[in-house]
């Protein structure tokens, strides 16, 4: 398949991704905008004017990183899995499963389309935080390839949920029981520096403590881990998301029965 062919296909299934989620806006962009307002009246404005400062920050200022990176990381998932799975459900994957189109193109698609879903509330919650709060950036390279890669990491993880599902709770069960507790446990609102040891220890072991407290360093340039090591997990785990999801692209997994 020529290049250009190859281009004009990642571009259609990216085209098709952007105004899936733009078209039904109030859908897809605004909730995510009034649960972060919220979040940040409530955890940053009522609770946090008691709590004072945390890192060397107003509470305020400290939260913002990681409730950004909520926002990417649940959007991303969120705007891969249903497309993907709708695809399925309706038998217009079938479309593209009989083209030429190569698997990596398919795949460089859905997590493109992801990607530009997460990174628009993530902006958009941006804006949304400068009203309730100063931020001055520390390290605008390392803020922005942590937040691409994190994007990509997690449109990738709603691509094998997607392509594993069987039935629509199947899509949301990873969302639910892993993304949401491991999200609110992952320094989101609070530096690991506050619990005990033995659960400091513990608190390694989740993957998105690393991409919130990376993106927390870009921004404001502290960190609970060494945000180097936070970058390479996190090329690390796209790597192996990658191989995952071409390979069950390439045996039919779940989409050809």
């Amino acid at each position: 398949m020529k290049t250009s062919a190859m281009f004009t296909a990642y571009s259609t299934i990216v085209t098709r991704e952007v105004r899936r989620f733009t078209r039904i806006w109030a859908q897809t962009l605004l909730p995510p905008v009034v649960t972060m307002t919220l979040y940040f009246i409530i955890f940053g404005n009522l609770i946090g004017s008691r709590i004072g400062e945390m890192g060397g920050f107003d509470y305020m200022a400290f939260i913002v990183p990681g409730l950004i990176m909520m926002a990417v990381i649940t959007n991303s998932y969120a705007n891969v899995v249903s497309s993907f799975f709708s695809m399925k459900f309706q038998r217009s994957i079938e479309e593209l499963l009989v083209s030429p189109v190569p698997n990596w193109v398919i795949l460089a698609g859905y997590v493109s389309g992801g990607m530009a879903r997460g990174l628009s509330i993530g902006l958009l919650v941006t804006i949304l935080s400068l009203a309730f709060t100063d931020l001055s950036i520390h390290s605008l390279p390392m803020m922005m390839v942590i937040v691409f890669l994190t994007s990509a990491l997690f449109s990738l993880g709603g691509f094998i949920n997607a392509m594993l599902a069987t039935k629509f709770d199947d899509i949301s069960i990873v969302p639910t029981f892993v993304l949401t507790p491991l999200t609110y446990l992952g320094g989101v609102f609070y530096s690991i520096d506050l619990l005990p040891e033995f659960w400091q220890g513990v608190s390694l072991l989740n993957p998105i403590l690393y991409m919130v407290n990376g993106f927390r360093y870009g921004i404001l340039g502290v960190s609970d881990v060494n945000p180097y090591v936070s970058l390479g997990m996190i090329v690390v785990f796209i790597a192996a998301l990658a191989f995952v999801a071409l390979r069950m692209l390439a045996r039919g997994k779940g989409i050809r029965h």
